[in-house]
């Protein structure tokens, strides 16, 4: 199998473009052009007070691989314009990323390549090996840092020693509180120095944080090498996370650097057996395909504590607006692609779900309702709603609970795990019928859901969006299903609400709400189209066409938004037209894909030039991934044989032959994928010798 399409290395300074992002899942990090500098780091489960909403909010962790170096005296940090950054180049192969910098003073020269990753095999250990070369003899000094500068919180401990043992185990663990004290987190590090016998000062903790710093004299002709290991634990995961930190990096630098680096190519060479390959598509797709696969892959663990959020773990100064909240997006464009590739890691991101059923039954409570209610912005500690007062989206944005019970129960499908129906989806599913009871309102025989809102989050709600009421027919559905499976009473008025709610239309075309008006406010936004896929709501040949035909014309008006634009290429697909099927891929998802290291934005630049760049936007890269796995092959997951999930005819982007995956997962087996154009259905197959 060839290996994925890495992006172009990136020349000089980052501009005002977003830095590299970094991550496995539990860890976050984003890496400055020159990457000594400290930048910004997320640990899943760590929160704190925001410090201008006063919610609960994914907080900065202490940045873990700031450093500096000293060459005849003169330190980089106070002499930036000394500095060079030749190139930075981001290897998805590996996850690896590696900086060329040039440093000159004094008539001195060093040479500098920094590479930086986080571990998959050791989840809370971040590393990074610093290499240097001087032109001549000189004078060189190098810093590793934990930096606490710039984050709210405080350091409530801090130890250079091991309590009871006379050697230490690591350069040094600080305890961190957040803002608010809502949590703490645990940070530990060991450094080592490559190519010369200096000792490290290690000096106490103070306002920058901790650092251990050694000096020697460099000679020309000989590399000189710094490696960082450090461990951050979150209180999610451990009551004192700076002590379990401390055994953590004890034990990662008794693995050793080279070992780690090595087990972590070896998990990147696993996770890419399941690369997507796009047979006949432009290379450039391949390449988009390839990078919204590692983002995705990075950032998904099945050690996180708290999901991911909506741009993963990634977070700069200008984007926090979403205050890394768990919501729904992940459960509708996330979990689906990651149960074929990382079943594990999609696992771990529901886990998060089943471990705060209590707050979402809370929730139902306090607005008057039985069952679940998850809710719309979920605290990342508590699972608790946590939106920015007055919480206005949060009042009535019910498909929420269904699209996190739908996640549910495609898990149960996918991974066939019979203790996960019984102790996972059964309890949620459950929970979100009996909500859909409480929340449905009888009138005329049928059932509507009355004063909601659908995906466009207009500034009035609305009676019966229809992407809430097709999702509520799908979990109630659902739930019948894994009922019988499971032995358990079915609840006859589940059957009732199922078939009898209301799905406003006129005449052959669903519309997004009753008294839908075109000129109304987001008219445009295609929340019908979601029936067809990826809910497969099994529509009627002559209104899904007659749907299609009425949203796909007045596409413009929408395509260049968050979310949704990346399905229109299926959508167009589906209505037979390959030509249309690709240029609305390439405007509503090739045009988001732009920028450094092709971190896929929220907001297209040219349609919302006010935005400011923030990605990886997940909603997007995960709806490009679930088009390609089970959108364009027609591939739709219930508790039948899988070779019975093809649904067929198997219609492409114009150019494109085929979707290939070599190995996906199915019921715990790996399977291979097969979608070539114009066959009647994709085709699903055990791997040889599984």
């Amino acid at each position: 199998m060839d290996g994925p399409i890495s992006p172009p290395p990136v020349t000089g300074s980052a501009a005002n473009e977003l830095p590299a992002y970094l991550s496995n899942g539990v860890v976050g990090l984003k890496i400055r052009d020159n990457p000594l500098n400290p930048g910004m780091a997320l640990l899943s489960g760590f929160s704190g007070e925001h410090p201008e909403r006063k919610i609960e909010a994914a907080a900065f962790a202490p940045y873990p691989l700031a450093g500096d170096i000293c060459l005849e005296g003169v330190w980089m940090s106070d002499t930036p314009q000394s500095v060079h950054i030749v190139d930075q180049a981001y290897d998805f192969s590996t996850a690896e990323l590696t900086t060329r910098l040039r440093f000159r003073v004094k008539g001195h020269q060093a040479k500098i390549a920094v590479t930086s990753f986080c571990s998959r095999e050791q989840p809370t250990v971040v590393c990074q090996e610093i290499a240097i070369d001087v032109d001549a003899a000189s004078d060189l000094k190098v810093r590793a840092r934990i930096d606490l500068s710039g984050i709210e919180g405080r350091p409530l401990r801090y130890n250079r020693d091991t309590p009871g043992e006379a050697k230490p185990s690591c350069d040094g663990s600080v305890l961190w509180e957040s803002a608010g004290a809502i949590s703490t987190c645990g940070i530990a590090y060991v450094t080592e120095l490559v190519g010369d016998d200096a000792k490290p000062q290690r000096p106490p903790l103070d306002g920058e944080g901790l650092r251990s710093e050694y000096a020697w004299r460099g000679r020309r002709g000989r590399r000189y090498k710094l490696r960082q290991l450090v461990s951050l634990v979150p209180s999610a995961l451990h009551n004192q996370p700076d002590y379990q930190a401390s055994r953590l990096i004890a034990m990662a630098a008794n693995i050793g650097f080279d070992l780690i680096k090595k087990n972590n190519r070896a998990c990147w060479a696993q996770l890419w057996r399941s690369r997507i390959r796009l047979v006949g598509a432009e290379k450039r797709w391949q390449a988009m395909a390839d990078a919204a696969f590692f983002y995705l892959m990075s950032s998904g663990h099945s050690s996180s504590p708290a999901s991911t959020s909506m741009f993963g773990l990634a977070t700069w100064h200008d984007y926090h607006y979403y205050f890394g909240h768990v919501m729904w997006d992940i459960e509708t464009f996330c979990v689906p692609p990651l149960l074929f590739l990382q079943p594990d890691a999609a696992k771990g991101l529901l886990d998060y779900r089943a471990r705060n059923l209590e707050a979402a039954r809370s929730n139902a409570r306090l607005m008057g309702r039985r069952g679940l209610q998850f809710p719309w912005e979920s605290a990342p500690s508590s699972g608790e709603e946590a939106a920015p007062m007055p919480g206005s989206a949060a009042w009535r944005e019910d498909h929420a609970s269904l699209d996190i019970a739908r996640a549910f129960a495609l898990c149960a499908d996918v991974i066939g795990d019979d203790a996960f129906l019984r102790d996972k989806a059964w309890p949620v599913l459950f929970g979100v019928a009996e909500w859909i009871k409480s929340r449905v309102t009888k009138r005329r025989g049928k059932y509507e859901i009355r004063a909601s809102m659908g995906i466009a989050e207009r500034k009035s709600p609305s009676d019966n969006a229809v992407f809430t009421n097709l999702s509520a027919q799908t979990i109630l559905r659902d739930a019948i299903s894994a009922a019988k499976r499971l032995n358990r009473p079915v609840d006859p008025a589940w059957l009732e609400m199922a078939t009898k709610m209301v799905v406003p239309k006129r005449g052959k075309v669903i519309i997004s709400h009753d008294a839908f008006r075109v000129d109304e406010e987001k008219a445009a936004t295609p929340d019908p189209l979601m029936g067809i896929f990826p809910l497969s709501c099994g529509l009627d040949d002559e209104t899904e066409q007659a749907t299609l035909a009425f949203y796909l014309k007045i596409a413009k008006r929408y395509i260049g938004s968050p979310m949704l634009s990346a399905l229109y290429g299926v959508w167009a697909a589906r209505s037979g037209n390959r030509r249309l099927s690709l240029e609305m891929l390439d405007r509503g998802y090739g045009d988001f894909c732009t920028g450094r290291f092709m971190q896929t934005l929220e907001y297209r630049k040219d349609v919302f030039p006010e935005q400011p760049p923030a990605g990886p936007f997940f909603a997007n890269l995960g709806g490009l991934l679930l088009g390609l796995i089970l959108g364009f092959p027609r591939i739709e997951p219930g508790p039948e044989d899988p070779q019975d999930w093809c649904k067929g005819p198997v219609l492409l982007p114009t150019g494109w032959r085929s979707i290939e995956i070599d190995r996906i997962w199915i019921r715990g087996k790996p399977w291979r994928m097969s979608a070539v154009q114009g066959a009647p259905r994709a085709q699903l197959a055990p791997c040889a010798g599984a």
